[in-house]
Formats: C-alpha cells, sequence, structure tokens
C-alpha cells in the first residue's frame, strides 16, 4: 500500500525536496512546525513530504496498535530487530523516492531525514539507494541492521554527507547507541556531521539551527 503523505511547499516549482519520517508513535504532522522554522531562502523553493507509517501492533507496548515504520521487539535495540518491518518500510519509501524522482526532482536534490525510528529509517534507505542522495538528517536515532549495511550499501551512498544530532540525556536511544552508529558509519568512510545537545529524546532549538546551517550546505 503506499504511504499517505502530507505535503508543503515554500514556493512554486520547487528546486529541492526534504523528506521527514517521524517517529514511533507520531505521524506526519509531527515535523510540519519544525519543517516552518527552517530558513532555506538561499536555496529557493522546497518541497517538504511528511509521510505516514502504518499503523502496527507494537510487541514493547504490549502489542498496542500505533503508527511505526517497524516493530520494536524489546529495549535492546540491537540484537532483536524487526528486519522484515524494515525492509518492507524502506520498500514503501523507495516508491516515494521514485515518485518524487518522476515529479522532476533528481534523487541528488533531496534530503532524507528523521526522528527516532524514522532516523533509523533514514539511514536504512538513503544507504541503500542506487543513486546518491543529497544527505541524511539523523535526529535521535541510531543504524539499524548495522551489521548488513557494509555488505548491502549502495556505491553510490559513499558521498553522501551525513547530520547527526543527538540528546545526551535521551533515555529512549541511549548516546552510546547513537555513538555506536556514528562511528560504525565513520569506519565505512561516510562523512557525518555530529552533534550533541543537553536534551532527552526530542528536538532542540540548537539542533534546528545546526540543521539549517547543514541543508543550506547539502542543498546549496
Amino acid at each position: 500500500m503506499p504511504l499517505k503523505v502530507i505535503e508543503a511547499q515554500t514556493g512554486e516549482n520547487p528546486v529541492a525536496t526534504i523528506i521527514i519520517m517521524h517517529g514511533l508513535g507520531a505521524d506526519g504532522r509531527d515535523f510540519l512546525p519544525i519543517a516552518g522554522q527552517l530558513d532555506l531562502s538561499s536555496v529557493g523553493p522546497v518541497r517538504f513530504l511528511f509521510p505516514n507509517a502504518p499503523v502496527i501492533p507494537v510487541t514493547i507496548n504490549g502489542g498496542y496498535e500505533m503508527p511505526a515504520w517497524y516493530d520494536i521487539l524489546g529495549a535492546d535495540l540491537v540484537r532483536r530487530e524487526d528486519e522484515a518491518g524494515l525492509r518492507q518500510s524502506q520498500a514503501a519509501m523507495e516508491a516515494l523516492l521514485a515518485n518524487e524522482v518522476a515529479r522532476g526532482i533528481p534523487a541528488e536534490r533531496i534530503v532524507l531525514a528523521g526522528f527516532s525510528q524514522g532516523c533509523a529509517m533514514a539511514l536504512m534507505i538513503g544507504l541503500r539507494h542506487a543513486q546518491a542522495l543529497a544527505g541524511i538528517a539523523c535526529m535521535s536515532g541510531y543504524l539499524p541492521l548495522a551489521d548488513k549495511t557494509a555488505a548491502e550499501r549502495s556505491p553510490a551512498s559513499q558521498q553522501v554527507p551525513i547530520f547527526m544530532g543527538h540528546g545526551t540525556h535521551d533515555g529512549v536511544v541511549a548516546l552510546p547507541r547513537a555513538l555506536a552508529s556514528r562511528d560504525a558509519l565513520t569506519a565505512m568512510g561516510y562523512a557525518v556531521d555530529w552533534h550533541e545537545y543537553a536534551m532527552e529524546h526530542s528536538v532542540c532549538p540548537q539542533e534546528i539551527t545546526d540543521l539549517e546551517r547543514w541543508l543550506q550546505q547539502v542543498l546549496a
């Protein structure tokens, strides 16, 4: 099933697209206010896409159904991963990317961003996408299927810049998990722009400022 997507533009005839994937239990509206705070006037008109994850039972929440890109099987985000769910959402997002290219925005003008689960999906997709994207923006998340990434990544992804922002007091995705993801990406040769913030599992004003600056650079 195609994903339901909220769309917004800063002007007519957009020259770039930023796709932002929400976290567990949220929806596409979650990052609308933050996107509105980004000043990308130097880039030109930008299209924002906010896809909604499917509603599925989430094991860690007692099987309660909620928007989720994949199931969370337990507190350990490394040893037990919902690989089938990750790959299913990857396929759905690949279709969204293909549609955006068909609308006239080339892959190298598309930024894939996400928060928490959405961050994991951004890395899952962006590192495997056949064409190089403009960038991957990762907020409060981690690298999924880390042990398979080196073998599965696309050669084109090697040149893709990566923004990573994380809270030092994050109680959902612990900082060491994010640091391990950063180190794994760096070891594979990716250029990671790393930022730490004195916050919990959230987004802070300084991160928005840093993300804005990074987006201006990768979409210049």
